[in-house]
């Protein structure tokens, strides 16, 4: 896991300052890789190509990135192959000779032998940048679901990419808000275009090759996942098979020349990746958790401790209090680049700074929700299509995958939900299914006194919106399920791995992701509605088939809460002054668009940290940290 950086005069021009330029932004990713550092800038200066390391593979310095061929081909590479001994020994039998042990190399020799075809053999989480010295060629390219990032900032003739958003803000004319970015934070709380929040800067997106070359600039995508589903196979068939593809997928994610450990949350996901891992390796992991020992009801640290002690492991608990949070937030906000969904990052950013003492490799179970359906939402939307289906008669028709009778035993999992299911049929009932899920997910309804609408254009948001949710190349048109769960895995997921990555990486660890492994992912695309949905039991079919692999308690948990954070409980009392700080912080230095007395007046009345704050808070801590300090970003380039 590193950090990588580069910068190519489109035009061919020298560029005088180009080794400031890679030493400026490798020192913006400097935590991404703590353990060495490399620039490579070709002979002409125009091009060059910077690299942070954190060493997990072949820790001697003989893999240092930027890495250079026998053809003058030059990486700088982030992530992991997983199969990269089972290519190393193909090439090996071609002809390839290899001086390392790493990773690097064996795409490095993958690239010579097959050019960019190369990547549609690598298995693993990676996002990489290649000059093709034949060519006279810049790729840039992005795993499959984009566990790993690379953004890239392109002004006139001059191309510059990065691990993160922050070590391309130095280059930036000024530092200002992409309104269109803006829009869809504040309608889902992240993005789902790849604009970022910072005007000009752009994600290369998952599964997508960028390559410059003769000025010209060109994105392409190499693959999708596509629900294409099979009817011929029985459940238990299906089970087997997902058995086998998630234990050989725990197998490959533990390669390493270092310690793994994992993250257990006290959820199923987390739980059943440490328990199948431990198995592998024939003795329990290290395990981290973190908890609020108060106020009562966000410890779930009990959980944990089960799993963990099932197993014979070692585990490690953070108690994570309100003054880790006045302290922190800001960090976390920095690291994270830009305001993201929900609070859990707070809380992981605290666990991962625990592991980092310990371990450089984590597992952890980001994934299982958005491939297996584990969203309450999705039964709530099932349940009212259930109910038209059972009073319209038509629920027989093979159009709906739960029925009115079975579904209602599993109607508990909405129990925390009630408010949501209120605000839900406020708006009315049985409409258009596209339109009834982005009433769902909508959180634009709640900033109607907030934000100055008429400076955003909503509609474009939503015209994404019903662009991907009704994407018929990927789902089938009656698929309701798998539509919920598609549009989430291209928009939900990017912005949970970006979470993922970034508390990660704050620390110099490598988060490592099991479940997302492509191919679980094509493989469970391809399962069934009725068997991952049945009878309305969120991800039963993860459940059962590896029902035995987890202790009951917590495979049979139906009050797990995600990573709760107790904002609401601590606003009335220790975060008090810090939230009336921010607030009066966005009203003084008057931000764009926004209305802070709005916001105070509604802190005031409901005396609740709810999701609207969070959304108001995120997004002033993120002015402070980048809008506000642009000048130093700026400075450094001097």
């Amino acid at each position: 896991m590193c950090g990588i950086f580069g910068v190519l005069a489109l035009d061919g021009r020298s560029l005088p300052e180009l080794e400031k330029w890679l030493r400026v932004g490798n020192k913006l990713l400097e935590h991404r890789g703590p353990d060495d550092f490399g620039i490579w800038t070709s002979s002409d200066c125009s091009v060059g190509l910077a690299h942070r390391r954190l060493s997990i593979l072949d820790l001697s310095s003989s893999a240092r990135q930027p890495m250079r061929d026998t053809q003058g081909n030059v990486l700088s590479y982030n992530g992991e192959i997983y199969n990269f001994r089972e290519l190393r020994y193909e090439l090996q039998n071609s002809g390839s000779f290899f001086r390392t042990n790493s990773d690097t190399e064996v795409l490095l020799s993958l690239y010579e032998k097959t050019g960019i075809d190369a990547i549609t053999k690598l298995r693993g989480m990676f996002a990489f940048a290649i000059w093709d010295e034949t060519q006279r060629k810049l790729v840039l390219a992005r795993d499959r679901i984009g566990i790993k990032p690379l953004y890239y900032y392109k002004q006139s003739d001059t191309l510059y990419f990065a691990s993160e958003q922050k070590a391309l803000l130095p280059f930036l004319p000024t530092i200002s808000t992409a309104k269109g970015a803006l829009a869809e934070y504040l309608t889902f709380q992240y993005t789902i275009s790849n604009q970022s929040m910072f005007e000009g800067i752009c994600e290369v997106p998952p599964a997508h090759i960028l390559s410059a070359e003769a000025g010209n600039v060109h994105l392409k995508r190499y693959w999708d996942v596509t629900y294409n589903i099979d009817f011929g196979k029985t459940e238990n068939e299906l089970k087997s098979e997902l058995r086998d593809l998630v234990e050989d997928s725990v197998s490959v994610h533990l390669q390493s020349d270092v310690e793994v450990a994992s993250y257990v949350s006290g959820g199923i996901d987390s739980s059943l990746l440490y328990s199948l891992a431990s198995t592998k390796l024939g003795q329990g992991l290290k395990a981290f958790h973190g908890t609020f020992g108060t106020p009562a009801g966000y410890d779930e640290s009990r959980f944990a401790r089960e799993v963990v002690k099932s197993q014979a492991g070692e585990l490690h608990i953070r108690d994570i209090t309100s003054t880790d949070f006045i302290e922190n937030i800001g960090r976390v906000i920095y690291h994270l680049d830009q305001p993201i969904a929900g609070p859990g990052s707070f809380p992981q950013y605290m666990v991962s700074q625990m592991a980092s003492h310990q371990v450089k490799v984590v597992l952890g179970g980001q994934g299982g929700d958005e491939v297996f359906g584990g969203y309450a939402r999705y039964l709530l939307a099932y349940f009212e299509q259930c109910i038209k289906a059972a009073i319209d008669g038509t629920y027989k028709n093979g159009n709906f995958v739960v029925t009115i009778e079975s579904i209602v035993p599993n109607l508990g999992v909405l129990r925390e939900y009630k408010p949501l299911l209120q605000e839900f049929w406020s708006s009315g009932l049985f409409g258009p299914l596209d339109q009834r899920f982005l009433r769902l997910i909508n959180r634009s309804t709640d900033f109607k006194d907030e934000v100055d609408w008429s400076q955003l254009d909503i509609g474009i948001v939503y015209e994404r919106f019903y662009e991907i949710f009704n994407s018929r190349t990927n789902v089938a048109k009656e698929a309701y399920f798998d539509s919920m769960t598609h549009f989430e895995f291209k928009t939900l997921l990017p912005a949970l791995l970006q979470v993922e990555d970034r508390m990660s990486m704050a620390h110099g660890i490598e988060s490592r992701v099991p479940f997302l492994d492509h191919h679980i992912v094509e493989f469970a695309a391809t399962v069934p509605a009725d068997i991952k949905f049945r009878d309305g039991k969120l991800k039963h079919f993860l459940k059962s088939t590896f029902e035995h692999d987890v202790p009951k308690q917590v495979m049979n948990r139906r009050d797990k809460m995600g990573f709760p954070v107790p904002l609401s409980e601590w606003l009335n009392r220790d975060l008090k002054e810090f939230v009336s700080d921010t607030v009066a912080s966005m009203e003084t230095k008057s931000r764009p668009g926004f209305n802070p007395a709005a916001i105070r007046k509604n802190l005031e009345q409901t005396r609740k940290f709810s999701r609207k704050t969070w959304a108001m808070i995120c997004l002033e801590l993120w002015h402070q940290q980048f809008h506000d300090r642009s000048s130093h970003f700026r400075a450094l380039l001097k």
